[in-house]
This record gives C-alpha cells, sequence and structure tokens, in this order.
C-alpha cells in the first residue's frame, strides 16, 4: 500500500516536473536563509556563543537569566506585549474598514485611495515627517499647533517623555500598517462574485453591514487569514519606528521592544547565545498568538 502511494506520488512529481522547477529557486533560498539559520538558532540557544570563540553548551541558562535575572528582557517582552495588543487588532480592522469603505467606490478613486492608502509603507520619509510632527521643540507641529490654541504653555517631550512616548510609537505603527493586509483585502473584496450579493438581497439581507457580516467576510476567509498572520508579524516585530523615532535605548526602556533588544544583544554585544534563546520567546509568541486567531478566524468562516 505504501510502495503503491509512492509510486504515485512520484508520477505526480514528474507530471508536474515544470512546476517543481518554478518553485525550486524560491525553495532554496526559503531553505539558505530562513530554515536552517532557523535550526541553527535553536541550538545556538543554549550555548554561550559571542562569535569570537566557540559555543560553550549551557543548558536553559540563558532561559533562566531571561525570566528571572533580565529586568531589561522582562520591560522589552511587557511592551512588545502591549504594542501587539493594541496596534495589533486596531490596525488589522482598520486595514479591513478601509478596503471594505474604498471597495465601494468607482474604480478610478478607489486606485488613487488605494495607493494613497499603501504609499506609506513604501515612503523613506514616513520618520521624517512624524519627526517633525512630534518635535520636542515649538517649531514641532503638534506643539506649534496646541500652543497656538493654548492647550500647553510649553513644548511637550513627545518622543522622550515616557507618559507620551508609547502612544506616539503606537499612532505611527497603526498608521503604517496599511500595507499587504489591505492590499489583501481589497483584492478579496473584488474576488466576491456580485450574484452573491444579489441572491443575498432575495434572502433578506437589507443592509450593507449585514451583507458585509454574514457574506462578505466568510467568503474572504484566505485573505482574512493572510491579514492576519501579517498584522500579527508586524505587531510582534515592532522596533524599527520606535528606534527611527525615539533613538534607541529609549527613556526607562519605555519604547524598547524584544526585536530592538534582540537587535542590540546581537550585533552591538555579541551575545549570539543569549539573542537566540530571546529571539525563540519571540517566535513561540508569534506562533501561540498566531494559531488562537487562525482558529478565531476559521471558526468564524465556517459558520
Amino acid at each position: 500500500m505504501r510502495k503503491d502511494l509512492f509510486l504515485h506520488n512520484l508520477k505526480k512529481a514528474r507530471d508536474n516536473k515544470v512546476c517543481y522547477l518554478m518553485v525550486f529557486p524560491f525553495l532554496l533560498f526559503f531553505l539558505a536563509f530562513t530554515i536552517i539559520p532557523v535550526v541553527a538558532s535553536f541550538f545556538l540557544s543554549f550555548t554561550n556563543y559571542n562569535m569570537l570563540e566557540s559555543a560553550r553548551f549551557v543548558g536553559i541558562e540563558n532561559y533562566i537569566r531571561m525570566f528571572l535575572d533580565d529586568d531589561v528582557f522582562i520591560k522589552a517582552l511587557s511592551n512588545t506585549i502591549i504594542f501587539a495588543v493594541v496596534t495589533g487588532p486596531i490596525s488589522y480592522f482598520a486595514c479591513l474598514i478601509f478596503a471594505w469603505l474604498i471597495n465601494e467606490l468607482s474604480p478610478t478613486v478607489r486606485a488613487i485611495l488605494t495607493f494613497v492608502f499603501y504609499a506609506p509603507t513604501m515612503s523613506g520619509s514616513l520618520y521624517v515627517i512624524w519627526a517633525f510632527i512630534f518635535s520636542g521643540d515649538s517649531y514641532g507641529l503638534l506643539n506649534s499647533f496646541l500652543q497656538t490654541l493654548g492647550v500647553v504653555s510649553e513644548p511637550v517631550q513627545w518622543l522622550t517623555d515616557t507618559k507620551t512616548l508609547v502612544t506616539c510609537v503606537m499612532v505611527v505603527s497603526v498608521w503604517a500598517s496599511l500595507g499587504a493586509s489591505f492590499l489583501s483585502f481589497i483584492a478579496g473584496f473584488q474576488t466576491i462574485d456580485t450574484s452573491v450579493y444579489e441572491a443575498a438581497a432575495i434572502d433578506g439581507i437589507r443592509n450593507r453591514v449585514e451583507e458585509l457580516v454574514r457574506i462578505t467576510l466568510p467568503l474572504m476567509g484566505p485573505q482574512l487569514m493572510f491579514g492576519a498572520v501579517m498584522q500579527i508579524a508586524g505587531a510582534f516585530g515592532a522596533g524599527g519606528i520606535s528606534q527611527a523615532l525615539c533613538g534607541y535605548p529609549t527613556t526607562d526602556d519605555a519604547g524598547t521592544t524584544l526585536v530592538l533588544l534582540i537587535s542590540d544583544l546581537g550585533t552591538e554585544r555579541y551575545e549570539m547565545g543569549y539573542a537566540c534563546a530571546m529571539s525563540f520567546v519571540l517566535f513561540a509568541l508569534m506562533i501561540l498568538v498566531n494559531n488562537i486567531i487562525q482558529t478565531v478566524i476559521r471558526k468564524h468562516a465556517s459558520t
């Protein structure tokens, strides 16, 4: 039985050899730059490795150090979870709502607005603009506006004050998140056959919101799943925006995330073993949240 199955799969592989050849370059790069590094870093997470000496096995010492002796890690972990819990759902639903509203417009207007919403993810001047808006002197756009209205009497240090730093980074993160998820939702709306809506109207659905909840979203399972994966990766991988706006390290580590801390440990301090252990904690956290979100989306799509 197993031999027949093997021969059947081998025949299918031969019949589709052109497809496999086309996919092979991607698989080769994926193996070389993703699979092998991930496996290697897993083993390195149980070692003391500084890139200058041979790796020395230390067991779970790195993991014990993280949770029991490293206050910066605990702070970075807390910041990362807060960033993910707040910015992840907000940006996800913002992408979905904006895509839904834009999809209702004419093709020309839809194309223009799609570009406008997607442009921030491609713009290299993104952080320059927001740094000017949140500048801590009187010439900063937000400070100037608030002082003109008399709301504040002196400039607010938006990007260095721990009370405002996190909020500013979250605002920019949400604004910059309209990327791949937004495009996938737009594409999902475009693939739904209009006859489905006509049949739904005959069955008693009378408004667009009910149509969205009961018809559109269940038919967009793959796009919703893809968007969720992208938003989870973006939310837990937050760090670049914080570093660009606030520098590193931030005031009292208020804006320090796991990605920033891992980068600092690996590229500045050369504590590669410890950085690998920390990256696997982040990886496990992302996998856990991703599985939960996928379960919820599958359950909703099947109802």
